[in-house]
């Protein structure tokens, strides 16, 4: 009976280690490997994959390796003629340097959509400045376009991913006065110097972190070596009042009792109250004094 429990329990602990190393990557997705919470390996091909099986050393994260869109609205562009448009357009994606985009957006699918959300929006806009009402609605179209996703590409991989396509959907003239548009691009911008901020105070709140740590760190080692350097040096002075003491007694017992003279009666104004035949004053009562 024991012996098949045994058994069991051998079994149990195999299987938990089987299924906790193994991982599978689909085919339709890219993988990055962790170790320790650092990169060790990314664009893991698919199919059955090892890893050590405490998940706290090895771990891994999948994302989707399909084409992923991303549609954006009522975006507004200021003309050549300075005119205004409304524009919706959307974008087709995908990762290319998984690792690269883990680094850039965290694996957040909406970071990576927010990042090129700007990164269209502003080489759009960049586009319909160089151009007319008629040549950003009609004629040209195409070129902006094709000009955009070249412009972009750069931008792209370093998030590492890859534009597919975009387009324009809707050209339109907005219902709103000048001074909405004004008010929504203010606003735009409000939002992405929160976006900055936001990292900036992250970023802040970790190099605080660091350098508390490291300083509770150093003056706990400096705290440690003082201790040790005073206890060493108390024990080299006991060492040396004792050695002193082995070769005259007498004198040594001398010597303190002056010192003890010498800081109890120094100071102006200060009363001792002693017996006379106090051993405080036996130095006072030898012969020749």
């Amino acid at each position: 009976m024991k012996v098949s429990q045994g058994l069991l329990i051998v079994a149990a602990v195999l299987l938990f280690l089987v299924f906790t190393s193994v991982y599978t990557v689909d085919e339709r997705e890219k993988a990055i490997k962790f170790r320790f919470k650092e990169i060790v390996e990314t664009d893991i091909p698919p199919g059955i994959h090892f890893k050590i099986p405490t998940s706290f050393i090895d771990s891994y994260k999948t994302f989707s390796a399909q084409i992923l869109p991303l549609q954006v609205d009522k975006q507004i562009f200021l003309t050549g003629e300075k005119k205004f448009l409304e524009v919706d357009f959307f974008v087709e994606w995908k990762i290319k340097d998984v690792g690269r985009y883990y680094r850039a957006t965290h694996g957040d699918r909406n970071r990576a959509n927010r990042l090129l959300e700007n990164i269209m929006t502003a080489g759009l806009r960049a586009e319909f400045g160089k151009r007319t009402i008629q040549e950003a609605v009609s004629g040209q179209r195409g070129e902006i376009m094709q000009s955009l996703q070249e412009k972009s590409e750069k931008a792209a991989n370093e998030l590492g991913v890859e534009i597919v396509d975009v387009r324009v959907s809707r050209i339109d003239f907005p219902d709103e006065t000048r001074e909405s548009v004004y008010d929504r691009m203010r606003s735009e911008r409000k939002r992405t110097a929160q976006d900055f901020r936001s990292r900036g105070e992250e970023e802040a709140e970790k190099l605080k972190a660091a350098a508390d740590r490291k300083s509770t760190v150093i003056l706990a080692n400096a705290y440690k070596k003082a201790q040790t350097i005073r206890g060493e040096g108390d024990a080299k002075a006991a060492e040396i009042y004792a050695n002193a003491y082995k070769q005259s007694p007498e004198f040594y017992s001398f010597y303190r009792s002056i010192n003890a003279y010498t800081k109890s009666l120094g100071k102006k104004g200060d009363v001792m109250v002693l017996e006379p035949n106090s051993e405080f004053f036996e130095f006072f009562k030898s012969k020749g004094n």
